[in-house]
């Protein structure tokens, strides 16, 4: 009689043990699944978080470029001939600076001719660079124009 009930015994364990085994390989499969849907999800999340600091960042330096750009500069000849002069630029020079020909920088000077809206904003931002970065700057014209690298 002990023989059947520890053979029975060890069967009934045998079937527990099977029937737990399919519920956790399953329960272990639903888990994997789960895990890699919540790393897709965190890097999608990281991805968006990226994404939004750098339109933050977009933004904020297209308003601090609206805030430059809004401001209203007025032309003045006799102040744009002492800025050229101070700069020690020939008229050719400081019109490379915006574009223009060294005549149209002379009549500016002269009052014989006003410079457009856009072309007083231009000279406006000029004249708020420092002397430094104006001879780089024009240097870089320059070279551009000649089809040479700037001078380092």
């Amino acid at each position: 009689m002990a023989n059947i009930a520890s053979v029975f015994k060890a069967e009934i364990s045998r079937i527990a043990r099977k029937e737990v085994r399919a519920e956790v390989e399953s329960l272990k499969k639903a888990n994997s699944q789960h895990r890699s849907a919540i790393a897709e999800l965190r890097r999608e999340l990281a991805a968006l978080q990226k994404q939004l600091k750098q339109a933050q960042r977009e933004r904020a330096s297209s308003d601090a470029k609206e805030k430059a750009t809004d401001r209203k500069y007025r032309f003045s000849a006799a102040r744009m001939a002492a800025h050229r002069s101070r700069l020690g630029l020939s008229a050719a020079d400081y019109g490379r600076l915006i574009s223009m020909s060294g005549a149209t920088i002379y009549l500016w000077e002269q009052g014989k001719a006003r410079p457009k809206p856009e072309q007083v904003q231009q000279l406006g931002e000029l004249k708020h660079r420092s002397g430094k970065e104006i001879l780089a700057r024009l240097a870089q014209a320059k070279a551009s124009k000649s089809g040479q690298p700037p001078p380092k």
